[in-house]
């Protein structure tokens, strides 16, 4: 089996989306990926534990993706071992009308974890220079002073909030959340694949709607975006990880190794030491307890 590590995924230089595989055999089976998986996800639940308790640091993880990516189910099989009081998932859909009455990175603002907690973001920030910049007119709904049209929104638009998105993590960042940014790169024909399994298997019709292959129809200007998305905010402190997602179980098992070994370099998190006081008299404490009996 190959060794997956961290760096093989991270973004450190400019990269192309084209010329990065969306698919990575680590010459396993799929049971043997399960359990690798379970093994991760029962480490990644004990240092949460750890993190909580520590109650310095927060963990901000990104998931962005086309449809079809397999986000949902990314974090149904990575973060189950979690204790549910130390973990929150926001999905970002179109802002609401309150959320439309603030600048775009209010609602995130909003959701970011406390300390000692992980919050997971299915879809995100990043939407506002995705979604936003395929659809300019979207941006229209937000009020902004000097944008009347759609012609108003210039190049130099997009690197204000480009700008705007590096602030706002870098500040978030100095603050104790540790930001963990992962793209799940899927193939034009996987997505075509997982669209007809849709459609062809009744119990996951549901999730089928025309909407979605107008948005594939629209797949170039999506990589475009996204490729320029991540080659300006991926920073030391804001990484992307460029996740082979052609294959579901092995995307599951690199974020969740990923997420392990990143947070295991924070050798500060562990659970506090009881005061010396508390120490010198536990056997009194116990004595206690013992005598209720």
């Amino acid at each position: 089996m190959k060794n997956i590590k961290p760096e093989q995924f991270r973004v450190e230089s400019e990269i192309s989306l084209t010329n990065t595989p969306t698919f990575l055999d680590i010459e396993t089976s799929e049971k043997k990926k399960e359990k690798l998986l379970q093994k991760t996800r029962e480490k990644l639940s004990k240092l949460q534990d750890k993190l909580y308790a520590h109650n310095r640091y927060g963990v901000l993880i990104c998931l962005q993706g086309m449809d079809t990516a397999g986000k949902d189910s990314l974090i149904r099989e990575v973060f189950k071992e979690f204790n549910a009081r130390g973990v929150v998932v926001h999905s970002f859909k179109t802002p609401n009308s309150t959320e439309l009455e603030h600048d775009y990175l209010w609602r995130h603002y909003l959701a970011l974890p406390e300390k000692g907690k992980f919050a997971v973001f299915n879809r995100t920030h990043y939407e506002n220079v995705l979604v936003t910049r395929v659809h300019p007119e979207y941006i229209l709904n937000e009020n902004i002073p000097g944008i009347e049209s759609v012609d108003d929104i210039t190049t130099s638009f997009w690197e204000n909030r480009f700008e705007s998105i590096n602030a706002f993590e870098k500040h978030i960042a100095s603050n104790g959340i540790i930001i963990l940014k992962f793209y799940l790169h899927l193939s034009k024909e996987e997505q075509r694949q997982r669209l007809l399994r849709r459609l062809e298997t009744e119990k996951h019709n549901w999730k089928f709607s025309p909407g979605d292959l107008k948005e594939r129809a629209l797949w170039e200007q999506y990589q475009t975006c996204y490729e320029e998305a991540i080659n300006k905010t991926s920073k030391p402190h804001a990484p992307w990880y460029i996740v082979p997602a052609d294959n579901k179980e092995t995307a599951r098992y690199i974020v969740a190794k990923t997420i392990l070994e990143e947070l295991q370099k924070y050798s500060e998190i562990k659970e506090p030491e009881l005061e010396d006081k508390v120490k010198e008299h536990i056997h009194i404490f116990k004595q206690q307890l013992e005598a209720e009996q």
